[in-house]
């Protein structure tokens, strides 16, 4: 039977596409949502892996580049052009004076799409308050797909393997990509909480500011059935930082009405009581009798810090810590971290990267890269720390969240493009004032 297809409505597109190169900021939002799009199991030792998320990012450059050829992109101050700047001389530096720079082409490639061009044309794209509530809605609602997938798979026993159970959410990514479910929920939660508390007082919409307490206090289910540690302790101080910054009996009030709710789910219906209480103990102990996979972290930094002593200006070159690993590491590293579920069954995942943003930095751009990373990170912290409202707050507690998140991660993965997006987010709160109500199109024109 022959299938027919409808007519392709070009019409329609060629309307569309003016009007999306005015308004750039639904591209960034669907470049978060795209996060969502099941990838399939991966090589995880390939050196490139392109996602329907990374492609609708690659999209939004362009755009940008083209508004940028057209003459027609906001004001960009010259600081903010330094500081991407940095990271860019940075990375080509280091790559060039790689062990392997043929190697660390692709490395230099990725860093600068994660750090610079795609957070840079996120901040183009926010032009006012409309695209940043659109870009950080569509965090909730990434947040809330998966959080339904994790919430399901942990009640119905199909997540993957916990204490040789089947019962951690890991959503639409697998077990290969473990924490990527739980950044995108605690990114969710944390941009939920941030609007609802941005409706407060009478001026505030009491049905939106409803809607983000209610989707916050579903997805701190799926976030604790998915018992990744580092994304509660990211997400609790990231959600001090922002109820403080707001009002500090708010994170009195928060403490135990979250206190309670836990009581209630874990003592009364025993919603992940054993596990989440057996994850929390563990924290305590990371120091005194870690586990294996945190001793594997130490041994990963330890490894990575031999290497930049080794490389102590330029570093090793991006992608060059896969390679040096095994010469600098002790005897005693696992030579992989263990994933199962019902897809790939038990596989080994091996140990690429040393769990830590900033080593990883320090060993493959060295003293350079750091300076770079630093000063990037601690102007767009300052930047967001002027803002008590509106979605200035939402960056804050999203770059927080990031930054907390380095001490014991890095970049890789699904997931990696939602670091951009919150990098573009910050970017554009610290160069907004505090004051500005970000009602209309920012000034175009070229970069001053």
């Amino acid at each position: 039977m022959a299938l027919t297809l409808p007519a392709f409505p070009r019409p329609a597109l060629r309307a569309a596409l003016p009007a999306l190169t005015e308004r750039t900021s639904p591209l960034a939002a669907a470049t978060v949502l795209l996060v969502c799009v099941p990838t399939g199991e991966k090589d995880v030792a390939a050196a490139v892996h392109v996602t329907a998320a990374d492609l609708a990012s690659l999209a939004l450059v362009a755009l940008t580049a083209l508004n940028l050829l057209r003459g027609r992109l906001p004001a960009v101050s010259r600081t903010t052009c330094a500081l991407f700047g940095g990271i860019v001389v940075a990375a080509a530096v280091a790559t060039l004076g790689s062990t392997d720079p043929a190697a660390s082409v692709t490395g230099f490639v990725r860093l600068a799409q994660v750090f610079v061009l795609v957070p840079a044309a996120v901040l183009c794209a926010l032009r006012d308050r409309t695209d940043q509530r659109l870009v950080l809605g569509s965090f909730v609602l990434a947040a809330l797909i998966q959080g339904v997938v994790g919430a399901k798979q942990y009640l119905t026993h199909t997540g993957a393997s916990y204490t040789g159970q089947p019962i951690r959410a890991v959503g639409t990514f697998g077990a290969l990509d473990i924490m990527a479910m739980s950044s995108v929920v605690s990114f969710g939660l944390l941009a939920a909480l941030a609007l609802a508390l941005g409706e407060r007082g009478s001026a505030g919409n009491a049905r939106l500011r409803r809607a983000m307490f209610a989707a916050a206090a579903f997805l701190a289910f799926p976030l604790a059935v998915s018992f990744s540690r580092g994304s509660w302790i990211a997400t609790g101080l990231a959600a001090t930082v922002l109820l403080l910054r707001v009002d500090a009996r708010l994170l009195l009030r928060g403490a135990v009405l979250g206190l309670a709710a836990a009581v209630v789910l874990v003592g009364g219906l025993g919603l992940g009581g054993s596990g989440v209480t057996k994850r929390l103990s563990s924290i305590g102990s990371v120091s005194a009798a870690p586990d294996q996979s945190v001793s594997d972290r130490y041994d990963l930094w330890s490894t990575a810090g031999r290497i930049w002593q080794d490389h102590p200006v330029h570093g090793a070159g991006p992608k060059a810590f896969q390679q040096l690993r095994d010469s600098h590491a002790p005897l005693r590293l696992s030579s992989g971290s263990d994933a199962a579920d019902a897809t790939i069954g038990f596989q080994r995942e091996p140990l690429l990267s040393p769990h830590n943003m900033y080593f990883l930095v320090l060993s493959e751009q060295g003293l350079i890269g750091i300076t770079a990373y630093a000063a990037l990170f601690l102007a767009l912290l300052i930047g967001c720390l002027r803002h008590r409202r509106g979605p200035g707050l939402a960056a804050l507690a999203l770059l927080t969240w990031v930054l907390v998140d380095f001490l014991y991660s890095d970049i890789g993965g699904t997931t990696t493009v939602l670091t951009s997006v919150v990098l573009g987010l910050a970017a554009r709160a610290a160069a907004q004032h505090p004051g500005h109500p970000a009602a209309g199109p920012a000034t175009t024109g070229a970069a001053r």
